[in-house]
């Protein structure tokens, strides 16, 4: 008996710590492009905003209204995917793709990206190695779970409505 509240003991301060270390750590919201409806109060209350440059061939650069609106934000900024397809990087996805998204970021926010996080966080050694080389830092697994990550869409499997919850 002792040993079961010893365990679950445990599992619970394991829970409490977990909650705070993410209310601690910035909120991040993936899935930015005008493309994609998006409730401004979840792009207010980011600290790193996840852009898609290449959404469904719309380049975010042709927005130049959209990519001023982003910046006034003043908001860290990074690259998720390119064109943000299911297995993005899973498949064969060139340096040049990689660099076309780069551009795009570029010529919309003025700067490159320094970061990139990929669609659904899968992606290939293979890929990992292109956008190292790309010399921006690859932002995968842990920061799902010890940061508050909302998307745009809410269309994934854990709802924006559950993440605020804890």
């Amino acid at each position: 008996m002792k040993k079961g509240v010893s365990i679950l003991t445990i599992i619970l301060i394991l829970i409490a710590v977990l909650f705070f270390i993410r209310l601690a750590n910035p909120v991040e919201l993936d899935d930015l492009t005008p493309g994609i409806p998006c409730e401004s109060d979840l792009i207010e209350k980011a600290n790193i905003l996840w852009v898609i440059p290449d959404f469904e061939n719309n380049s975010i650069a042709q927005n130049k209204p959209w990519c001023s609106e982003i910046l006034e934000l003043n908001k860290k900024l990074g690259i998720h995917g390119v064109k943000h397809s299911y297995n993005e990087f899973r498949e064969n996805i060139t340096q040049a793709e990689i660099q076309r998204g780069m551009e795009i970021f570029k010529e919309c926010f003025g700067f490159s990206p320094t970061m990139f996080k990929p669609p659904q966080l899968a992606i290939s050694d293979e890929e990992k190695k292109l956008i190292k080389d790309s010399g921006m830092e690859l932002m995968i697994g842990g920061n799902q779970i010890t940061h508050k990550v909302y998307h745009c869409n809410d269309s994934d499997i854990i709802k924006n409505w559950m993440v605020r919850i804890f």
